[in-house]
């Protein structure tokens, strides 16, 4: 049996001769591919307009920017994320706020928010960023009423959950990313995402003015529109209005993650069919904490995570038989550089508990079944002969 990870990029002939037709065309930057994938991942998720950027963190940073986070400014997110969720609010010079998660969802406890907010009487805090972890999506409508009652922006880290969904109120289906409820939305096209495009990010939004921002923040500060220039509109003239960033899509990257949102669908669905598998597989198994859903229409599966005791040495276990799990994530606020900035162990309790027992099983659409099997079969063998 070969190495299984945690999560694999696929690629088809389609992709293929996707970038091939760019390498051979007259742009492989600042050219239509961009536009092409922007409209179509808009149509995808459901929102007015996309902003397509070099990576995820690279979107973090353009909304913190286009929000205007400034020194002094405090922005609550969760602990359980990549690092990048709360590094986007300290690029602009802000403060971060770790709110504890939930601990039967892993995501960011609207409760424990709320705290925070009451908290805070100098009213410093400006905005939220939920993150939609594992697949699982943050209901919006509950922290877009919160925001509201405290006049703070949102903007959703939806990197893990494309596709993926929650029911508001009224019992319809809102999808990550659609702006229904948030100021912006922030994707990843890194290899183990739904849709891959080796690096790039995505930016998505309903509101007209950040994203005319964001369009001029990712390049450089230009103002692209001619009309819009202040000193002159000659056909030749460009004009930097404020600072910004290179922080643009190549229309080689864009090209190969648009031929892979053709298939984003086909691919949900096979990551459904596979944690419905997991979740048949421990059901009844004491010695194995599973919280996910099954194989539920919302939930867009980019992990499997499940908790266990002896997690170190499952981990340690499985890499030996060439299962490769990946634990997601450390608390971001037990980093060495936020440890620094004050915050401590033990402030974050449902965080700690979490990741004290978290590991997250391979989860990618091209996992075989017998490769499944060779996960499960092991993990039994494990808990078989380690924990009983």
């Amino acid at each position: 049996m070969k190495a299984i990870p945690y999560g694999k990029q696929s690629v088809t002939e389609d992709d293929i001769h996707a970038v091939i037709d760019v390498l051979k065309s007259d742009f492989w930057t600042q050219g239509p591919k961009i536009k092409e994938f922007e409209d179509a991942f808009a149509s995808y998720v459901g929102s007015k307009y996309a902003i397509a950027v070099s990576n995820g963190t690279a979107a973090l940073h353009l909304c913190t920017m286009a929000l205007n986070v400034k020194p002094g400014d405090k922005v609550i997110t969760s602990p359980i994320t990549f690092v990048a969720s709360a590094n986007c609010v300290r690029y602009c010079g802000g403060e971060v706020i770790f709110a504890d998660i939930d601990r039967e969802t892993y995501l960011l406890d609207v409760n424990e928010v709320r705290k925070q907010l009451e908290a805070d009487l100098n009213r410093e805090i400006k905005g939220i960023i939920p993150v939609d972890f594992a697949g699982r999506v943050v209901n919006m409508e509950e922290f877009r009423k919160l925001a509201d009652e405290f006049n703070c922006w949102i903007i959703e880290d939806a990197c893990h959950a494309p596709g993926g969904s929650f029911n508001n109120s009224k019992g319809e289906k809102i999808f990550a990313g659609s702006g229904m409820y948030t100021d912006l939305a922030i994707f990843s096209f890194h290899p183990v995402k739904h849709i891959a495009a080796g690096e790039g990010g995505m930016i998505t939004t309903n509101n007209k003015d950040l994203y005319d921002k964001l369009l001029i923040l990712r390049t450089h500060g230009i103002q692209q529109n001619a009309a819009l220039r202040i000193y002159d509109d000659s056909l030749w003239y460009y004009e930097m209005q404020e600072l910004g960033y290179n922080y643009r899509l190549t229309d080689i990257q864009a090209a190969l993650g648009n031929s892979q949102l053709k298939r984003a669908n086909e691919g949900l669905e096979k990551r459904r069919e596979i944690a419905k598998i997991y979740k048949e597989a421990f059901s009844g198994n004491h010695n194995i904490k599973d919280r996910n859903e099954g194989q539920s229409e919302h939930h867009a599966y980019h992990l499997y995570v499940i908790e266990v005791n002896h997690r170190k040495e499952l981990h340690k276990y499985l890499r030996e038989k060439g299962i490769f799990s990946q634990i997601h994530y450390i608390p971001a606020h037990l980093m060495p550089y936020y440890r620094q900035l004050g915050w401590e162990p033990g402030v974050l309790p449902n965080a700690e508990d979490y990741y004290s027992c978290c590991i997250s099983l391979p989860m990618y659409p091209t996992l075989l079944l017998d490769e499944q099997m060779f996960v499960l079969n092991n993990m039994n063998h494990f808990i078989s002969d380690y924990i009983k």
